[in-house]
């Protein structure tokens, strides 16, 4: 097993995390990574439509002051990658994304309709699925009919982002990409091994990763980040090391490593992958430790849990000024905007709610053909929701949390709210994951990388008993 505390200090003096294996090993448990709280698995069906009209109309009473972030949810994929968890619709039937569309865009027009007023755009994101799935036609119709329904922020203030599968775009794609608006892009990549790549049905040749993201600077993107999987079959140590070399000599501004969950009983893809090839969880730490030694000596900057960025890249840069916010596409830096969210299974966050459409395409397409949004559950968040919220964004974003600054926001003393919470962060003080005084929370660079731990303790919801198994590991 690698050794580490010392040489990871060394190295990384920008982002040093300290490393110790057997404590990673005893603390991986089953738990969320709050994209969300409370988490979706506690949204209800009695939260639908008209819960959601309420919650925008609030948001008009208020007067909400900050720019519009939007989600598309594009569910098309032409071939099904093993590992996948993701809301999909695996087919090559293009006429099957015609009619999609066709309901997508009235979906918009109703949410625009509601926003009218406040419909001021600064993020957009494209993801799935596979968005590129969509011709250059379509793709056009799509954001001409978005422009015209919102009020988009200039293209050097406003981020726009899509998800794009090398496999499936071409250089001259990239390029119609960067017209169509998009000033972003993230790159599937997960490995560069042919055999983890076969192992998980996701054959893709370094040669066109490559091609892709140079014609995304010649065409003048922004942003240019690639995603990577550790813990996939057939990889090991060897592998992820060869697949780190080629992807820190592409140089990309932002790199996502995901830890991949085996959850054979929620998705049906991974039922293809042989528990025998997958790596054991010591090997995975050790992973995860190469990845962020790597990482971290070529100059990149752990954001937490998964992201990493160059310091000069504004996520960095959002941290560093304390705006660094965590929504269900991971960080942004958009802390104040509502997320409006369109497609099958999309998640809107507005005001102190969270809604989801519904999962299916059938369902989807029912609901907007009785002219409803296709709302199928959500949550309205209580006072003590948006307390809990805000400790847990804190922690999540910037590893420590003024206890003052809660108590001033919120009518509560944090000592006496919270009695039973600051308990259990002692017994987490003393594996020295934190500092706790009366002032403030402190993450160590132990603690860090089990962040999500730690903002379990908060979390009113878990019942300590018994953790759902679909959850995936905190590490």
């Amino acid at each position: 097993m690698l050794t580490s505390q010392k040489t990871i200090a060394a190295a990384a003096p920008l982002a040093a995390l300290a490393f110790e294996p057997a404590l990673l090993s005893r603390m991986n448990q089953l738990g969320p990574r709050y994209t969300s709280y409370p988490t979706a698995d506690r949204f209800s069906a009695e939260f639908d439509a008209e819960a959601y009209h309420q919650a925008v109309s609030e948001r008009h009473a208020m007067g909400a002051r900050h720019a519009l972030s939007l989600y598309l949810h594009i569910p098309f994929c032409g071939t099904v990658c093993y590992y996948c968890a993701c809301n999909k619709v695996v087919s090559k039937n293009l006429s099957k994304a015609a009619l999609y569309l066709t309901y997508l865009k009235r979906e918009i027009s109703m949410q625009a309709a509601l926003f009218d007023g406040m419909n001021q755009v600064e993020q957009l994101h494209f993801g799935g699925g596979t968005p590129t799935y969509l011709s250059d036609r379509q793709m056009s119709e799509l954001m001409a009919h978005l422009q015209r329904h919102f009020q988009f922020a200039p293209d050097q203030l406003g981020e726009y982002s899509i998800e794009v599968d090398p496999r499936t775009v071409t250089p001259k794609r990239i390029v119609t990409l960067r017209r169509q608006g998009f000033n972003r892009l993230s790159l599937g990549v997960q490995d560069f091994d042919p055999a983890v790549q076969k192992a998980v049905n996701r054959i893709q040749a370094e040669e066109d990763t490559l091609r892709i993201i140079d014609a995304a600077r010649f065409a003048g993107f922004r942003s240019v980040g690639i995603d990577l999987i550790y813990g996939l079959p057939k990889q090991s140590l060897a592998s992820i090391g060869q697949t780190l070399d080629k992807v820190i000599a592409a140089s990309p501004d932002r790199i996502a490593i995901y830890n991949y969950a085996h959850m054979p009983h929620l998705f049906k893809p991974q039922r293809r992958i042989a528990g025998s090839d997958l790596p054991t969880p010591a090997e995975k730490i050790d992973m995860l430790f190469l990845c962020i030694q790597r990482l971290t000596e070529a100059g990149y900057a752990h954001i937490g849990m998964d992201h990493f960025a160059r310091l000069d890249d504004d996520l960095a840069i959002a941290q560093r000024q304390g705006r660094l916010h965590r929504n269900f596409q991971g960080y942004s830096t958009h802390a104040e905007s509502d997320l409006v969210a369109c497609g099958v299974s999309a998640i809107s966050a507005v005001g102190a709610s969270y809604s989801q459409n519904e999962k299916t395409l059938e369902a989807y397409y029912l609901r907007l053909d009785r002219q409803e949004l296709p709302i199928a559950r959500g949550i309205r968040l209580n006072l003590d929701d948006l307390l809990r919220r805000l400790i847990i964004q804190h922690l999540m974003c910037h590893f420590e949390l003024s206890l003052a600054s809660i108590e001033i926001a919120h009518p509560v003393r944090f000592a006496e709210y919270f009695a039973a919470e600051l308990v259990q962060l002692r017994q987490l003080e003393a594996d020295g994951l934190l500092t706790l005084d009366d002032e403030w929370i402190s993450v160590t660079t132990k603690g860090r990388l089990l962040i999500r731990n730690i903002c379990m303790v908060f979390d009113r919801y878990l019942d300590p008993r018994r953790t759902p198994l679909r959850y995936s590991r905190t590490i």
